[in-house]
């Protein structure tokens, strides 16, 4: 019989240490893990917010008066997705939008205050998952993670 080995459900995913794909694989399960934790503390209010969601707020939070065509060219996705998504936000009242004055058939797209309300909420919730997650860490180490992971990103950056 032909004995098996499951590397699916092994505690800190699969591989050694020094395999590349055992990396990725952890840095994907622990992008998971964080964002559960972030939006957990949310899902249990009034107004639980998708990721996508939450994205598509803050792109507005830190860029007000933006349209829809400026957060289709910053995040380079679908533009019938992201219609879906202000407009759901539009009808919960998370975000408001006006007419543009120079195009009126541009809408100029703000955070409501309810929808600041979630983004100071989800901004607490992750400043909490990041001292959780960073606990122990010296600063030399922080660093240290910090531009290995530029540096994987840079050869991504690269390959494409």
């Amino acid at each position: 019989m032909r004995h098996t080995i499951d590397n699916v459900n092994k505690k800190g995913g699969c591989g050694s240490d020094d395999d590349p794909d055992a990396v990725l694989d952890l840095v994907h399960t622990l992008m998971h893990q964080v964002r559960a934790q972030q939006y957990q503390a949310l899902q249990g209010g009034d107004a639980p917010l998708t990721h996508m969601e939450a994205k598509v707020l803050g792109f507005f939070g830190r860029h007000p008066g933006g349209t829809q065509s400026d957060l289709a060219l910053h995040s380079g996705r679908d533009k019938a997705q992201l219609a879906r998504l202000v407009k759901g936000l539009r009808e919960r009242g998370l975000l408001d939008g006006e007419a543009d004055p120079a195009d009126k058939r541009n809408l100029r797209l703000r955070v409501s205050e309810a929808g600041q309300a979630l983004l100071q909420a989800l901004n607490a919730a992750s400043h909490e998952v990041s001292q959780r997650a960073m606990a122990g860490f010296s600063a030399a180490e922080l660093a240290q993670l910090q531009a290995l992971l530029r540096r994987v990103r840079a050869n991504l950056d690269g390959a494409a």
